[in-house]
């Protein structure tokens, strides 16, 4: 089945190249110049995933982000002109997969789309059902619960999460993570890692300034408890 694409930025040229590779590599494009256009854009087509402008008129990136993505995993790659790290931060914090600094390469920016679809998509792991503690990830239908509550997790969380069950007790460092939850490496920095971490805490930890599942081994990176 066709992905259907939603590409927000108010330079239309940028939109329009883009626009043409996706388009080249098999995926249907839908446009929109500002976050209120992107708002009502995503609510008609329900996009597989929204490369998303940070700067924007009306309405920008972030706004967006609090209004659309509220109770929904749609995946997003920001599109950002500044370098400055906090930029970056903000926008993994309230739920982004993946960024993309301007300038870039459309191929780039078409191999990164690839590799977030394929982790939101379903999969054919060795295990389709993880099981420790109160901790159920289900692969095959990419739920996740916990002491039987039902929560929402992006692509990138649920792969996180994936990975650090998959070897309770194992420690993974952040740069083992982000290779794995990215699939490629371009230009990923290891604090995207933490601050996935942060919010996957949030949303499943009882008391997260005190984790009880995912424990952080100072200097190296990060484990899954053991029973």
């Amino acid at each position: 089945m066709t992905k259907t694409i939603l590409v927000v930025d108010d330079e239309q040229r940028l939109v329009s190249l883009v626009g043409t590779y996706l388009t080249q590599s098999g995926f249907r494009v839908v446009t929109a110049s500002n976050g209120l256009e992107a708002l009502s854009a995503a609510q008609r087509e329900n996009p597989d995933l929204i490369i998303l402008d940070i700067m924007m008129p009306e309405m920008d990136g972030y706004e967006f982000m609090r209004k659309y993505q509220a109770g929904r995993d749609t995946p997003v790659i920001l599109l950002t002109a500044r370098v400055e790290e906090d930029e970056k931060v903000v926008g993994l914090e309230l739920g982004a997969d993946d960024y993309v600094t301007k300038p870039f390469r459309p191929r780039e920016l078409i191999a990164r789309v690839k590799a977030v679809l394929r982790r939101s998509g379903v999969k054919a792991p060795e295990a389709k059902v993880l099981h420790v503690a109160d901790v159920r990830l289900d692969r095959e239908n990419h739920t996740v619960s916990v002491a039987g509550r039902f929560v929402n997790l992006t692509p990138s969380e649920f792969e996180l999460l994936a990975a650090l069950m998959s070897a309770p007790g194992r420690v993974f460092s952040r740069l083992d993570l982000l290779e794995y939850i990215q699939g490629v490496r371009f230009d990923g920095y290891e604090r995207t890692i933490d601050i996935h971490v942060k919010n996957l805490r949030a949303k499943i930890e009882p008391a997260p300034s005190s984790p009880r599942y995912i424990e952080t081994v100072y200097g190296v990176g990060y484990r899954f408890a053991r029973e």
